[in-house]
């Protein structure tokens, strides 16, 4: 009995041991010090330590990591950012029924397509470059909104636009279950669910929201209020931010004297960044496509970026007291008047302003430049890409903002 009873004990032990084991192994990251961003106040913190950011856009990263052949343009364009001290990144989590698509139809995933955007995920890991994942399109460009709208008819649905995107409960189904596959994913080469990976800084939930049938912003903000409470049920580690480019609404009519050509788009910066489970800002920039005139001098479109940039750094500061973000900024090649002096300057200026406001303990925190392309991309130029190994004058700016923030930390 005695030698049973020690036998016994022994199995006991073990059993235990195993079970410890498997709670190590599943047990959710600790945000204390796993290498989650947070929010405190109008600072991103890491591990206690404020954090700023200096990125770039890249939305074609799953498309072509989906794909053996240009899988290596993903890895490339990493280590070029990387080289530069870049350290966030923000891409598209969606094709929806378009080429290549990542859902085919509601619910339906192509799993080659997933596995990209897995290989995404492990490549910016690997390469110390944070993720803002974007999980749908206000655009049909990659299926968008409208496609989900499509979806739903052929189900039946009598729906007449498509910011019906918004309002119809199968529709917004569609979209919370879509939400459910990216963040539940688990990632085939690492073996970590998106949800715990601290390599992804945010979601977002859409690339520039729009509800312009809806210029009284009820519709968007109604909708906002839903899906951020539904990604904070499923996800409580990771940063949660809307994808908005800035324009004010109703809630504070005299702001909207800074948007340019009175935008009606049914959008609100501040009482859609107000929504509590938004955890920081975001602005776009694009001057040259907002102003009224094309044929606005230079001087009057630098005038507007200063007043934009200003205005919601103040507003962050004092109303949303929360980060601000510019996710997306650039100047186009194609447009008439264009010159690499001149996309250098205005990189600098945002850049600058960035950095006196991430100097002054301020709210914002860091941009990111649309877009990034590897040698060997021309086809899909639009006239905004950065290649860094063609623009060493670029590339030197880039650094230059990325080595003056990480020296505030």
């Amino acid at each position: 009995m005695k030698e049973n009873r020690w036998f016994y004990s022994f199995v006991l032990l073990i059993r235990m041991m195993m079970i410890f084991h498997r709670g190590i192994c599943h047990a959710r990251p600790d945000l204390g010090g796993s290498g989650f961003v947070q929010t405190r106040g109008t600072n991103f913190v890491m591990n206690g330590k404020p954090f700023y950011f200096n990125g770039f856009n890249a939305y074609w990263m799953m498309m072509f990591a989906s794909d053996l052949s240009t899988r290596s343009k993903v890895t490339d364009a990493f280590r070029e950012a990387s080289k530069y001290g870049m350290n966030i990144a923000r891409t598209w989590a969606f094709n929806d029924g378009d080429y290549r698509p990542l859902q085919n139809s509601p619910g339906s995933y192509n799993e080659e397509v997933f596995k990209g955007l897995d290989f995404v995920v492990a490549e910016a890991k690997k390469y110390g470059i944070q993720l803002i994942l974007s999980l749908v399109n206000n655009f049909k460009d990659f299926g968008g909104k409208d496609k989900y709208v499509q979806w739903a008819k052929q189900r039946g649905q009598k729906l007449s636009n498509e910011d019906d995107f918004y309002t119809n409960s199968i529709v917004k189904e569609y979209y919370k279950n879509h939400v459910k596959a990216v963040l539940m994913r688990i990632n085939t080469i690492t073996g970590v669910v998106y949800k715990d990976d601290p390599t992804i800084f945010a979601w977002e939930l859409m690339n520039e929201p729009r509800c312009p049938s809806d210029p009284s912003g009820a519709d968007l903000q109604n909708w906002l209020k839903q899906m951020a409470a539904h990604v904070k049920s499923i996800d409580n580690h990771h940063l949660l931010e809307i994808g908005l480019e800035g324009f004010y609404g109703e809630s504070m009519p005299e702001k909207k004297q800074y948007n340019p050509n009175s935008y009606p788009f049914g959008t609100d910066f501040i009482s859609n960044n107000q929504i509590p489970d938004v955890d920081f800002a975001t602005i776009h920039l694009y001057p040259e496509q907002w102003l009224p005139s094309t044929n606005l001098s230079d001087e009057a479109q630098l005038a507007f970026v200063d007043k934009w940039i200003e205005a919601h750094i103040l507003d962050s500061n004092s109303v949303l007291k929360k980060p601000l973000l510019i996710g997306e900024f650039g100047t186009s090649s194609k447009l008439t008047g264009y010159s690499l002096e001149k996309r250098n300057y205005y990189f600098q200026r945002i850049y600058n302003a960035i950095y006196n406001s991430a100097r002054s303990g301020g709210s914002c925190a860091g941009g990111l430049f649309w877009q990034l392309l590897g040698l060997g991309m021309d086809n899909m130029g639009d006239g905004y890409q950065v290649v860094l190994e063609q623009s060493p004058s670029t590339a030197s700016i880039i650094a230059q903002q990325s080595h003056k923030l990480s020296s505030l930390t």
